[in-house]
């Protein structure tokens, strides 16, 4: 049985097909569906240059990649409320692969959706998010063919 599906998101549009799949196995299954995307932090010069000097500290964390990435997950999850997911979105500070990985782990996930952007070419023996999530995972993983 399936209860718990984590999703890996960063927006695009193949990311976005992947988003369409686990969001259709979490409405066939009654799963719970996890939206994760990862931001990278902004240095203390740049949140000065983007949020000024006016904004607490607290504030200006929150200005930049982590607003964009809180867009992201957003819209992946009101595609899955639309349907009756029960669904929660997860921003991470890092990279893909420790965000989606982590919150699998935390989650106690039965899945972990990803697309197969990346798994070809020279990304595939570099290391792409799903090729390192596939050999990674604490449970079963779906790759979505998103071409």
């Amino acid at each position: 049985m399936i209860n718990h599906i984590v999703i890996g998101t960063d927006g695009s549009e193949t990311a976005d097909r992947a988003v369409e799949q686990a969001v259709e196995l979490a409405r066939r299954f009654g799963a719970n569906l996890a939206v994760v995307s990862a931001y990278k932090p902004v240095s203390a010069t740049k949140q000065r240059e983007v949020a000024g000097e006016h904004l607490p500290g607290d504030l200006r964390h929150g200005v930049g990649p982590r607003d964009q990435v809180n867009l992201v997950i957003a819209a992946a999850a009101e595609k899955a409320a639309a349907v009756g997911v029960d669904v929660q979105p997860v921003a991470i500070e890092g990279d893909a692969v420790t965000a989606i990985l982590d919150t699998a782990e935390k989650l106690n996930a039965d899945l972990i959706v990803v697309g197969n952007k990346g798994m070809s070419g020279a990304r595939r023996m570099l290391g792409s998010v799903p090729n390192n999530i596939s050999h990674n995972a604490p449970c079963s993983v779906f790759i979505v063919n998103t071409a």
